[in-house]
C-alpha cells in the first residue's frame, strides 16, 4: 500500500477579505476533490486573504498511480489563473516504510 500527499502554499489574486478568499478557495478544493477521488482541504494560512494552503492525500496500491494522481493535482492547480503557486511539496511513503 502507497500514500502520498501534496501541499500547496499559493498567492491569491484580488482578495481583501475571508469571504472572498473562500470564494476562490472553495472551488479549487471541490474540483481537486470531484475530479481525483481524493481528500483536500484548506490546511495553513486561515487567517491570511491573499495566501492559501491546500493539502491533498490519497492511498492507493501502487506508487506510480500515487504520483500519477498528485502529478494531476499540482498541474490543475498550476492552472488555476486566479491563483499564483508558488510552492508545491510532496511526500510518498509505502506501509513497508520503517
Amino acid at each position: 500500500m502507497w500514500f502520498g500527499w501534496i501541499e500547496f502554499d499559493l498567492l491569491l489574486g484580488e482578495v481583501h477579505s475571508l469571504k472572498a478568499k473562500r470564494s476562490v478557495v472553495r472551488p479549487i478544493l471541490a474540483e481537486i476533490h470531484r475530479r481525483f477521488e481524493v481528500s483536500v482541504a484548506e490546511t495553513a494560512r486561515q487567517q491570511l486573504h491573499r495566501r492559501a494552503g491546500i493539502s491533498a492525500g490519497l492511498v492507493a496500491a501502487d506508487a506510480a498511480h500515487v504520483i500519477e494522481v498528485l502529478d494531476g493535482i499540482e498541474r490543475l492547480v498550476a492552472s488555476r489563473p486566479e491563483v499564483e503557486l508558488l510552492s508545491a511539496r510532496r511526500r510518498l511513503h509505502s506501509s513497508e516504510d520503517e
